[in-house]
């Protein structure tokens, strides 16, 4: 065996201290090493096939479809993003990020679809309060995702994208990483390219082929049983099971609206662990995935761009998900690439180790700070037995 039974009954017995303690009302595990898989549930109300918000785990999800697209020739990666979202065409910059809205300069170039995929497009989430800025509160009065989801207000895909339009950038294309609207509008523009609603694009193109069968936008009343309520941070409710992801929304959100289950999104990161394989069926090429796990930002890019202090000292980013470049933590290993979900869920594929590992609670916490989160990562990496 590739991970030690004493060290897994260990890692259980910290996960379930966070349970125990409140921290999170329940926990579905799931660790693929060199083959073998354990999985972990704790907590009375969650099993190993319940259904999470997985938030911005959608973002790797989406940058997948985006290359299935890039793959085919319909769209290129270095191509203005123009003809397919117009709207965000002849782009007006800010003067400086606090100024007012009206203080702005011409883009110096347009956005292009690799904008979107490394999160260079201008324009993004700010880890900040909604109203400390003009743009900001610009950005949130026109509901177009500057906060945790909310299928239930955000307006549908082209109105969507008329509100974005209708505001200047945050700053220069290419310049800096801004965080999360890059892959809504992402969504956006695999929609049109494929002429298809983009949750119909995923179903036929990802989720089918990957067999994840309780992936989606919604989740209809014949699998509520297996839905879980959402909390904040503090415990108090966020959404309840028959609530936001009740029902289709009308904007699918390429940046942090879909569900899942443990299993699912295994099949979706043992896919990227094989180079875009998934036993017979075959997403992506090998050079496709390299290409989106690998580090696309520059340092001096990393030197701008704010997230949290010294998030990119030790890590990247590639399309649509993270990369850890230096190893500076047990679990930190060079070359493992994944992302989280704010609402309470972790993911990261490790080729060298031939890790998959994967967290979902039903808590929101961002997971740099997120106790539980940390907690699981070191709990992975110790287990390890070869």
């Amino acid at each position: 065996m590739s991970l030690s039974k004493k060290r897994l009954a260990r890692m259980h017995d910290v996960l379930a201290g966070h349970v125990e303690r409140g921290g999170v009302p329940g926990i579905v595990s799931l660790i693929r090493h060199r083959g073998e898989v354990h999985v972990d549930v704790i907590g009375e109300r969650v099993r190993r096939d319940t259904i999470f918000r997985i938030s911005s785990m959608t973002k790797p999800i989406t940058a997948v479809a985006a290359m299935i697209l890039v793959e085919e020739c319909r769209v290129r990666l270095g191509d203005p993003v123009d003809e397919l979202l117009p709207e965000l065409a002849d782009r007006r910059v800010l003067g400086k990020i606090d100024g007012p809205l009206d203080d702005t300069v011409p883009a110096h170039r347009a956005i292009t679809v690799r904008d979107l995929l490394t999160f260079r497009m201008g324009f993004g989430q700010l880890p900040m309060a909604p109203d400390s800025y003009p743009i900001l509160r610009a950005a949130n009065e026109r509901d177009i995702g500057m906060g945790p989801p909310n299928p239930a207000a955000t307006p549908p895909p082209d109105e969507w994208l008329r509100r974005l339009g209708e505001l200047p950038l945050m700053c220069q294309p290419g310049e800096k990483w801004l965080y999360h609207t890059g892959s809504d509008a992402l969504g956006v523009l695999i929609a049109r390219a494929s002429g298809r609603p983009l949750e119909d694009f995923l179903r036929e193109r990802v989720f089918e082929p990957l067999g994840m069968t309780d992936t989606a936008f919604s989740v209809p009343a014949g699998k509520r049983d297996r839905f879980v309520t959402s909390h904040w941070t503090d415990g108090t409710v966020y959404d309840e099971v028959d609530g936001r992801w009740s029902s289709p929304p009308a904007f699918p959100s390429g940046g942090g609206g879909l569900v899942s289950t443990a299993d699912d999104y295994l099949a979706f990161g043992q896919m990227m662990l094989a180079n875009g394989r998934h036993g017979d069926e075959r997403l992506l090429s090998r050079p496709s995935v390299e290409l989106m796990t690998t580090d696309q930002l520059t340092t001096a890019q990393k030197a701008v761009s704010g997230f949290f202090p010294g998030y990119f000292d030790g890590r990247g980013w590639g399309f649509g998900v993270s990369v850890i470049t230096r190893r500076d933590e047990v679990c930190a290993v060079p070359g493992r690439f994944g992302w989280d979900g704010g609402l309470g869920t972790s993911w990261f594929s490790d080729p060298r180790e031939d890790l998959v590992a994967i967290l979902l609670t039903q808590r929101a916490g961002f997971p740099l700070f997120s106790p539980v989160c940390l907690d699981f990562w070191t709990s992975v990496y110790q287990a390890i037995d070869d």
